[in-house]
């Protein structure tokens, strides 16, 4: 039987080409099938032998599977890179030696960070028979982070940070100014270019100057630095460490942009900053202090109006998305405190259930640092905690401080937060029955597609898409242009609910939700994400270029980051760009030429670069679009364009969702008239 292979080509970022494309089909012939492979088998076991086994040296492992260290080669793995130079420098800080670092973006696309701190040490290593300076860029695992190394505490824990840098880099330059000296060295592409220089000329000032361009080999050209995911990280920084002083240079264009990052409130501050859009129920809970060696710095704070949980984690000032045992002491301390209060207030009756520590945490946000002189991670980039002593700490001094605030300071605030909770756990309950109702009414128990699907013929999820456009005009169009192999429509009716200020018991009621959850293969809000179950690997959002387009894009956008987050999380949620003009002219050979534009900007230089009689025509609505054009234009994968929706910063999304969504009017009409001398009158439809 002959089998079909295909070629699947994936891009990031903003897409010109093809997300996926099905090149003509290789077929394996073979003879007898069972000949084949005996044959290819003894091939195999007779010339498998040592000659095979390949041994990686010096930095080889970091280009061969940068992955395994920095995550993923996309725009993520990009800012890691700097993320770990970074890190160094808030080592320095945390040690005692740093209290300024300057981050600079350059034209060349080189970043370069400078610090303050005791700069890296330059005398012969023992072992590697070469100076500290080139042992930590050149070899893995080489570093002052273990537990006899030069930091008491820090964020790095593996010895591979720079080193992985210095792998991932075009080229890259240090220089080190330590005891009034200055040293420097060059590498390209992890290997070091020339030898290792003093520079005779004195400095008082001590520390570390990197300057490194990531390795277009490696990452996409398509990429780059950009401003406000470093300068998010930075001000993150600040908050964490308020001794510390940190600058961004954007020196890419004529002027340099310059942003300085100084937070001296330390967490409560950015807190207070988070809250601000919010009805506070109480003042910050603010806890610090160390036990058995372990350093724990939270602030808490409860709002009335807000009912998303928004807990920020970090180990040693790093990010720690998924968690880990510091957060689970906090969650665990937070629910059986608060229970055990409650019941002493007689708001939690006796021999009833605690209430779940989710419906407690509905509205919180906090943050929790701790400092641990040994932390274990799991895995290179540091995104979950797994030391289980520091569970214990966490529960034993968060518990005596919320116990204190709240039975000796704020018990009304303790009992509106018990209110809130036992409200949040009523309407569960009642969202629970709406959901099986609903369940049965529409046969979600046995997956029933809603009809106005026009489903794709391949069953495969990886190969399959799916558009998700507005209104019958639109999805007719569609459902005429696409490549029905595996490209599914699925129209929606006008705009679907906010689910930002909607009862979980209306949700499933909304035939549009409805028609979503079934058609992607969703389970109930807040389900772990079964990515076998889903249906489609690229769920696209093609709306018209108008404002109600506009809005509903935002109000589907809400829908997957509010019910199910982890779909934006792992990349599977896209964004269409149809072309905002059709320009029709003559070419050069006097004959019909048509010609689309996708933004404003590319419309002016057409038009500035072409003279001549032309006709523009501007596209309001899909459904202006003939089959033909909407294929070649939106959909066609060899052309098309798609933007990704990723999470660069989860807490600002998290905030503007609520501010442009939530109930909070005054909220979103500050936000309105503070960005809208942004806008262009001529982007604004009437």
């Amino acid at each position: 039987m002959n089998t079909p292979i295909f070629f699947v080509t994936i891009n990031h970022g903003r897409i010109r080409s093809p997300i996926i494309k099905f090149r003509d089909l290789i077929y394996l012939k073979a003879m007898n099938k069972k000949d084949f492979y005996s044959d290819v088998k003894e091939k195999k076991s007779s010339s498998y032998n040592a000659g095979q086994i390949t041994v990686l040296e010096g930095l080889e492992p970091v280009r061969r599977r940068p992955g395994v260290f920095i995550g993923s080669t996309g725009i993520k793995g990009l800012h890691h890179l700097v993320g770990e130079i970074i890190d160094n420098s808030i080592d320095e800080s945390l040690a005692g030696f740093c209290d300024k670092v300057l981050l600079s973006i350059n034209a060349n696309l080189s970043v370069s960070i400078c610090d303050y701190g005791r700069g890296i040490p330059t005398d012969i290593h023992p072992i590697t028979g070469k100076t500290a300076l080139e042992t930590v860029l050149t070899i893995l695992h080489a570093g002052g982070k273990f537990g006899d190394g030069g930091y008491k505490v820090s964020g790095g824990l593996h010895g591979v940070g720079i080193s992985v840098v210095n792998g991932l880099s075009e080229f890259l330059n240090v220089n080190t100014r330590r005891l009034e000296k200055k040293y420097s060295m060059r590498f390209v592409r992890g290997k070091s270019i020339g030898e290792y220089k003093s520079i005779q000329k004195k400095t008082k000032k001590s520390g570390t100057s990197v300057n490194f361009k990531p390795d277009y080999q490696i990452f996409s050209t398509n990429f780059s630095f950009d401003p406000f995911v470093l300068g998010g990280r930075l001000n993150e920084l600040a908050f964490l460490n308020p001794k510390l002083s940190l600058n961004l240079d954007d020196r890419r264009f004529c002027s340099i942009k310059t942003s300085k990052f100084s937070h001296h409130g330390g967490l409560p501050e950015y807190v207070e900053i988070l809250c601000q859009a919010t009805q506070k129920l109480h003042q910050i809970v603010e806890v610090e202090k160390e036990s058995k060696g372990v350093s724990v710095s939270v602030a808490l704070l409860w709002s009335n109006v807000n009912y998303q949980e928004n807990l920020i984690s970090f180990t040693n000032n790093i990010r720690t998305t998924e968690g880990g045992t510091h957060v689970d002491g906090l969650k665990n301390v937070l629910t059986r405190t608060i229970n055990s209060m409650g019941k002493k207030l007689g708001k939690v009756k006796e021999n009833t259930p605690n209430i779940s520590g989710d419906f407690i945490r509905e509205g919180l946000t906090g943050i929790i640092n701790v400092k641990v002189s040994e932390p274990e991670f799991e895995g290179q980039v540091k995104s979950k905690l797994s030391n289980q002593d520091v569970k214990t700490i966490v529960d034993q001094v968060v518990g005596q401080r919320i116990k204190h605030f709240f039975e000796n300071e704020n018990q009304i605030a303790l009992e509106m937060i018990l209110e809130k909770a036992l409200a949040a756990q009523t309407a569960f309950d009642a969202a629970k029955k709406a959901r099986e109702i609903s369940r049965k009414k529409f046969g979600f128990e046995h997956s029933t597609l809603p009809g106005k699907l026009a489903d794709c013929s391949t069953r495969n999820p990886s190969l399959a898409e799916i558009f998700i456009v507005e209104g019958d005009s639109a999805g007719g169009s569609a459902k005429q242009a696409r490549n029905r192999r595996y490209q599914a429509i699925l129209p929606l009716r006008g705009k679907i609910i906010n689910i930002e200020k909607t009862d979980e018991s209306k949700i499933y009621n909304n035939t549009e939700i409805q028609a979503l959850i079934s058609a992607l293969g969703l389970g109930s809000k807040g389900d772990i994400l079964n990515i076998e179950q889903l249906r489609y690997r690229r769920i696209i959002i093609m709306t018209d270029a108008d404002v109600d387009g506009a809005h509903i894009r935002t109000l589907l956008l809400t829908f997957f980051y509010r019910y199910q987050r982890k779909l934006i999380e792992e990349g599977f949620v896209y964004i269409a760009c149809p072309p905002l003009y059709k320009i029709e002219y003559n070419n050069v050979k006097k004959k019909k030429t048509q010609r689309y534009c996708y933004s404003e900007g590319e419309l002016e230089y057409f038009l500035f670069e072409n003279s001549g009689k032309l006709s523009v025509q501007r596209f309001k609505g899909l459904g202006e679009m003939m089959p033909e054009q909407l294929w070649k234009t939106t959909m066609d994968p060899d052309k098309r364009i798609l933007k990704r929706v990723e999470i660069s910063d989860g807490y600002r999304a998290n905030k503007i969702f609520s501010v442009l969504m939530g109930e909070k009017v005054l909220a979103r009409k500050k936000f309105i008239q503070i960005h809208a001398n942004k806008m262009k009158m001529e982007n604004i439809d009437y």
